[in-house]
């Protein structure tokens, strides 16, 4: 892996970033800290050189000078020069010849430079008689100990610094890393191999997380492939055979010496057959039309007992054709927010595929409950009811279960039922009404 690479990812980029900062405020810290060091160690000497000028000045003149002349080594008292001087700053004893020029004679504590270059801290007082008493201090043990701090503070900002960029350049080769096998995974699916993954590990990682939602998004992908997959077989299968069947007739009637009765009953053969085939690319059309979501502004406040009354209503005779009572338990009123017409056509669907399984003198009850999730259309029929390994597939395009096969239809209503169910964000649940079948629209609740 090459290392301008590695340089160029995000994550050296931030390391970087986080180590130009550390060392910044590493050196604010350095300066903070070999401020308050010279300022206290200062603060020290000056004190001391204070306290022994007035010591000093204190003395008996007798003894001051004997104390400068007699006294010796003054290293003792960690006094590097002491020295007495007259009103004109001529030496009276002491060992400094000359006072420095324009020295405050304050008792107060000045640095100062003596023998020409040698740098001190220095306090002068002026005594009864005139006289001027001088005390000084060598500062190099204070300049030795700044040096310490100094070294000490730059030496540690190197390993840190070190640490920080290769800690920089670690994360930023795991990124490389994972980013590669990322592109060797897409790589593979765009060839077609969609059962390939995103490599993800760790759920509390943000990478790992947008691998698993990636990865979520492609199992969705494979599931929907595969169902229009299965729905181009179904598509070619249900489409072929009434179109095979109105060709046969055609060509059957064309080559045949018919009067004009025989050939009108072919001809009306045709169009149903025909009229089979439309009303499945119609099915068609309008489950994707529902699915596209597009319908969203026409949504309003629904009362779904209502709605229900007009279904009844519209399919009340046709139940009664069949010899099937029709009841209806909708008395009070119960809003949901929705497409009125899309949801009165799942309805619809759901009593027409009722209608279509339930037998002569059986009932169909269809009414309006209430459920813990919101308001629920109930359908129920007494026919042979569909397998529980069934439930899900009959929501599916196309799919007709063994009982079904015989009856007419292209397997595609419930299909439309769970479109529009989808598009509401409703839910369908079906179940076993011993005898027949029990289909539950749940619907959200209007304040939801």
């Amino acid at each position: 892996m090459r290392a301008p690479e590695i340089f160029r990812t995000p994550s050296f980029r931030i390391a970087g970033i986080s180590a130009a900062v550390f060392v910044l405020g590493v050196l604010v810290l350095f300066a903070f800290v070999y401020w308050q060091t010279a300022s206290r160690e200062t603060r020290t000497v000056d004190g001391f050189l204070e306290r022994q000028v007035r010591i000093l000045a204190g003395s008996h003149p007798n003894e001051l000078i004997r104390a400068l002349v007699l006294g010796g080594d003054q290293s003792e008292r960690h006094i590097a020069y002491a020295a007495l001087f007259d009103g004109h700053g001529r030496a009276i004893a002491g060992n400094l010849a000359a006072l420095p020029a324009q020295f405050p004679v304050d008792g107060v504590a000045h640095g100062a430079t003596v023998s020409g270059e040698r740098q001190v801290r220095a306090a002068a007082a002026r005594l009864p008689d005139g006289q001027i008493l001088f005390i000084a201090r060598d500062v190099a043990e204070l300049e030795q100990l700044q040096g310490i701090v100094r070294r000490a503070l730059l030496l540690g900002v190197i390993p840190a610094l070190v640490l920080a960029l290769g800690a920089g350049a670690l994360l930023s080769w795991r990124e490389l890393r994972r980013v590669r096998m990322v592109h060797r995974a897409v790589a593979r699916i765009l060839l077609g191999h969609l059962k390939e993954r995103l490599p993800a590990r760790n759920a509390a990682d943000d990478f790992d997380r947008l691998a698993m939602a990636v990865n979520r998004m492609l199992d969705e992908i494979e599931r929907l492939l595969e169902e229009i997959r299965g729905v181009g077989d179904n598509i070619a299968h249900d489409l072929r055979t009434p179109l095979t069947r109105v060709r046969a007739r055609l060509e059957r009637s064309r080559e045949a010496t018919r009067g004009a009765a025989e050939l009108d009953a072919a001809i009306d053969a045709a169009i149903a057959g025909l009229d089979q085939t439309l009303g499945i690319v119609t099915a068609l059309l309008r489950i994707a039309e529902i699915e596209t979501g597009n319908r969203h502004a026409a949504f309003s406040d629904i009362d779904l007992a209502r709605m229900v009354h007009d279904v009844a209503e519209l399919y009340g005779p046709i139940a009664e054709n069949a010899g099937i009572e029709l009841t209806v338990a909708a008395d009070e009123p119960r809003f949901v927010k929705g497409d009125r017409d899309l949801l009165m056509e799942a309805v619809a669907n759901v009593l027409d595929n009722a209608l279509k399984f339930a037998p002569c003198e059986s009932r169909i009850d269809l009414a309006v409950i209430d459920g813990p999730e919101g308001p629920i259309v109930r359908v129920r029929d007494r026919g042979p009811g569909i397998p529980p390994e069934e439930r899900q597939q009959v929501l599916k395009r196309f799919y007709r279960g063994d009982k079904s096969r015989t009856l007419p239809g292209s397997g595609l209503g419930l299909g439309v039922v769970n479109a529009v169910m989808a598009l509401h964000r409703f839910r369908i649940a079906i179940g076993d009404a011993q005898p027949g079948c029990v289909f539950d629209l749940i619907c959200t609740r209007l304040a939801d």
